[in-house]
């Protein structure tokens, strides 16, 4: 069985961690390097390369099955929620507010976008209907992230003003989306050719903007008050929390009767969360909270086994799908 190798990005964010622990100074806000403004224009930028290689044909491929898309959506940004708030109910003591608050934005999260259609792809499934949640799912996270976010944190006694957090995800987040889109007319050849370059600024900025994240942690103190069992804690609750959408997803899926690809599809798609849409926003819903490294490790952590797992059961599923085709040809050759 053919395993795919796991992303070097992973590696390259545990990196920009361990450089933010020894050296955080040139990453902290108002530090020697004034990262912040590293850190809002990457974000523009991020959002700018999304809107630039959106392709809304590809959209239209994939929009008849309404079905899968409705499942899709609810178990995005419905399920998960669910899940979460279910969890940190029967463990309310088990790890500091602020990894709590990091489960809770997990769930608000978007799916992933290339790793999800990546992912099908390998899997034989559905690929229209990946390409479709996948992009449907970033648009509708720009403005239910951030309203999620604001229901949970004032639940939790520590609210946020939503109005200035909607005002600042228009300017740096849908705004750059659209020019995108708009530029798409005088760039989308030249986009095309050198899409592994922009796959590889769009990584280098969610670098930078996890490395400041970390460096004003560390300024703050934040991981000195917490042992190292903190974060063996949250590993185990973003597997936890994988496995039991998962199991949950499995389910839906034989209750709609959905086709072998539609299913694989919709297991795929509402079963993963986007971090290169979560680290680009936390400095925007989260801005001034010293804690905001703690916040967005549950995310980083749940990315790298998600890609594990989904890597995983892909691969399976891709050899389960090659053997029937096999079975089939020799049938018609005997």
């Amino acid at each position: 069985m053919k395993f795919p190798k796991i992303d070097r990005f992973v590696l390259a964010l545990a990196a920009a961690v361990i450089l933010a622990i020894i050296w955080p100074e040139p990453g902290r806000t108002h530090g020697m390097l004034q990262w912040q403004w590293i850190t809002t224009y990457g974000i523009c930028g991020v959002f700018f390369l999304y809107g630039l290689t959106l392709k809304p044909e590809r959209m239209r491929e994939g929009l008849m099955c309404w079905k899968a898309h409705l499942v899709i959506v609810f178990t995005t940004f419905g399920l998960f929620p669910l899940v979460v708030l279910l969890g940190l109910a029967l463990a309310p003591d088990a790890m500091p507010e602020a990894a709590k608050v990091g489960f809770f934005y997990i769930a608000a999260l978007p799916s992933t976008v290339s790793s999800s259609v990546a992912m099908v792809s390998l899997a034989r499934g559905n690929i229209p209907v990946a390409i479709f949640n996948a992009t449907l799912s970033s648009l509708l996270g720009v403005f239910l992230t951030p309203t999620l976010m604001a229901w949970y944190l004032k639940t939790a006694g520590t609210p946020i003003d939503l109005r200035p957090t909607i005002i600042k995800i228009v300017l740096l987040v849908l705004l750059p989306i659209v020019v995108g889109q708009v530029a798409r007319r005088w760039l989308s050849d030249w986009a095309q050719r050198h899409n592994s370059f922009i796959k590889q600024a769009d990584r280098a900025i969610i670098l930078a903007i996890v490395y400041g994240a970390f460096c004003d942690s560390v300024v703050e103190g934040v991981w000195v008050k917490h042992d190292v069992l903190v974060v063996v804690k949250i590993a185990v609750g973003t597997v936890l929390l994988f496995t039991v959408i998962y199991a949950l997803m499995l389910l839906i899926t034989k209750l709609f009767k959905f086709e072998t690809k539609e299913r694989i599809a919709v297991l795929f798609c509402g079963s993963k969360k986007s971090l290169a849409t979560g680290v680009p926003l936390a400095p925007l819903i989260f801005a001034g909270r010293g804690d905001i490294g703690l916040t967005i490790l549950p995310i980083m952590l749940f990315h790298f086994f998600q890609l594990l797992i989904v890597a995983f059961l892909a691969a399976r599923y891709g050899e389960r799908d090659e053997l029937k085709a096999a079975a089939v040809a020799h049938k018609k050759e005997a």
